[in-house]
C-alpha cells in the first residue's frame, strides 16, 4: 500500500518525493527547482491541504520507487469534486512491477473519499506503458480516437 504523506510524515519521506518529483522531470528533460525545494513546496501544500502526495515503497528494501500527487477540488458542473492526477512516476527500473498500479488505486481512492466523482489525468503522446497503465486503471481517451485533438497550451506570467 502506498503511503500517504502527512504534516506528521518524517521529512524523509518528503525529501524523498521531492527527489522523485525532480528525477521524472529530468528523465523527460522538463526543467526542475533541486529536489529539497520540491520537497519544501510538497511539505507546504501538504500542510494547506492543497495536495495529496503518496510514496510508494520497494516491497523488500522499503527505497522509494515512486509518488503520486493529486489534487482534488470542487467542480464547476456538479455539486461533487473531481481529481486531477498531477504527477505519477516511478522509477524505471521499478516500471512494470505494480508499483503505479497501487499508486493510482490508492490516488483514486482517496479521491473518493474526499467527495471526487471524477478524475482526469494528462500524459504524453510518446509514453505508452503510462497510457496503458492509466486505461487498465478505467481511464478512457477522450480525444483524438472519435474526439477532437485537444492541445496544451502553457505560459509562464
Amino acid at each position: 500500500m502506498a503511503e500517504t504523506l502527512t504534516p506528521g510524515s518524517p521529512a524523509g519521506s518528503f525529501a524523498a518525493a521531492g527527489q522523485l518529483l525532480h528525477d521524472f522531470n529530468r528523465e523527460y528533460d522538463e526543467p526542475s527547482p533541486p529536489p529539497a525545494e520540491v520537497a519544501a513546496r510538497l511539505t507546504d501544500l501538504v500542510g494547506a491541504d492543497q495536495v495529496v502526495v503518496l510514496l510508494a515503497r520497494d516491497r523488500a528494501t522499503n527505497a522509494p520507487v515512486g509518488v503520486a500527487v493529486l489534487r482534488v477540488q470542487p467542480s464547476i458542473f456538479t455539486p461533487a469534486s473531481e481529481a486531477y492526477l498531477a504527477e505519477l512516476y516511478v522509477v524505471p527500473d521499478r516500471r512494470g512491477q505494480g508499483y503505479g498500479r497501487e499508486l493510482i488505486t490508492e490516488a483514486l481512492e482517496l479521491a473518493r473519499e474526499q467527495g471526487a466523482d471524477y478524475a482526469f489525468l494528462v500524459t504524453s503522446e510518446e509514453d505508452g506503458l503510462a497510457q496503458r497503465l492509466y486505461e487498465a486503471a478505467g481511464f478512457r481517451r477522450t480525444e483524438g480516437e472519435g474526439g477532437p485533438l485537444m492541445l496544451a497550451y502553457e505560459r509562464d506570467l
